[in-house]
């Protein structure tokens, strides 16, 4: 069972893992880099859903840029069902600008149009997942989730949250902690059997 929380924002650069009973299908299995969290509230991003719907070539000709050589491979992500407009990039610190929020452990976060045109062109964070939307909680709401068992937390590292296999960052995440993922119940009440 988790604790509670002591500090606020401690879940600040640390992930967190569904649990097969979230009971929201849009977090089914995700992994949620947590950018923020305090006494406001809470806001992350899913790092393991692409949108398979939307590509980097859609945002580039919506938000009116030059689509260079290099935007091909990046990858859309869902960010969380919260402004799916808006965009995000989640990234590694060694690219830092104005407007760019420094997590902890070498990750930080741009929302600025900058960050995307610095990637087409190719000179932009060595590691970058861009996302569309964001998870958001209101206060407290993020604390009862974990209370209600809805979320696991672990320990972000770049390979967890830039790697491009997104099916199995999940497991990865579980794994951290030492859980197999068969072994979870998939049901209140559940024996902890796989089905």
């Amino acid at each position: 069972m988790n604790e509670p929380m002591e500090d606020d924002s401690q879940l600040e650069g640390r992930c967190l893992i569904a649990m097969p009973t979230i009971g929201d299908p849009r977090f089914e299995r995700t992994v949620i880099y947590m950018c923020s969290h305090s006494d406001k509230g809470a806001m992350g991003l899913v790092v393991n859903k692409s949108l398979e719907s939307i590509t980097v070539g859609d945002v580039v000709e919506r938000l009116g840029l030059d689509p260079g050589d290099s935007g091909d491979g990046i990858r859309v992500h869902f960010g969380g069902p919260v402004e799916t407009g808006r965009g995000f990039v989640l990234h590694s610190d060694d690219y830092v600008r104005d407007g760019t929020l420094q997590i902890s452990g070498g990750i930080a976060l741009t929302a600025t149009i900058d960050v995307l045109k610095a990637m087409i062109r190719g000179d932009g964070p060595r590691n970058s997942l861009l996302a569309l939307g964001y998870a958001g909680w209101a206060p407290g709401q993020l604390d009862a989730e974990i209370q209600n068992n809805g979320w696991l937390v672990c320990d972000a590292d770049p390979e967890l949250l830039f790697n491009s296999d997104l099916d199995g960052k999940w497991t990865g995440a579980l794994t951290k902690l030492g859980i197999d993922p068969a072994m979870l119940a998939t049901d209140v009440g559940g024996t902890g059997k796989p089905n």
